[in-house]
């Protein structure tokens, strides 16, 4: 990846760094990571580097190009190497793992608004919410375990005693 992201930088006129070399390596390493998870990672790498000289560089690769900034509701931003294709994104409401979806149909922007009310739209963001397959099983296999447990009901106790009355 060193060699790609000095070409990568070079390209978009960026000054070549060793914090940059190791927050692009982070970012391919770990696509869809919060400015947080990267700075971790870039420490792990080259040692001492401050959180807001990792957000300085995610903004200025962000701002190049380089890197894709997606927003996701209730989610810190999280940065990945995919750009310029517009893809979308599905995200796990549990575990808030997010994958890339290709765009559902043909070309940038792959959906046509309704009405653009004069705007010239060049891009399409979708992002689908779901539970991920893990996180779907777990949810099965939680409800599952949740059923087997319940008590008997009072109403079933009640008429498992009557079963074995006498009339009066």
């Amino acid at each position: 990846m060193s060699d790609g992201a000095q070409e990568v930088l070079r390209h978009h006129g960026v000054q070549i760094t060793a914090q940059r070399l190791a927050l692009l390596r982070a970012v391919s390493l770990r696509p869809h990571a919060t400015a947080d998870e990267l700075t971790d990672d870039v420490r792990a790498v080259i040692g001492t580097v401050s959180r807001q000289a990792v957000y300085d560089t995610l903004a200025v690769l962000v701002d190049k190009h380089i890197l894709r900034r997606i927003e996701p509701a209730g989610s810190a931003a999280r940065y990945e190497q995919r750009v310029g294709d517009n893809h979308h994104h599905l995200i796990c409401r549990s575990c808030a793992k997010v994958v890339d979806v290709d765009c559902a149909v043909g070309s940038v922007p792959c959906l046509t608004a309704n009405d653009t009310h004069g705007f010239v739209i060049d891009e399409a963001e979708v992002v689908y919410w779901g539970l991920c397959p893990a996180c779907s099983k777990a949810t099965a296999r939680e409800k599952k375990s949740k059923s087997a447990a319940r008590p008997v009901s009072s109403k079933k106790s009640t008429a498992k005693k009557r079963v074995g009355r006498t009339p009066e």
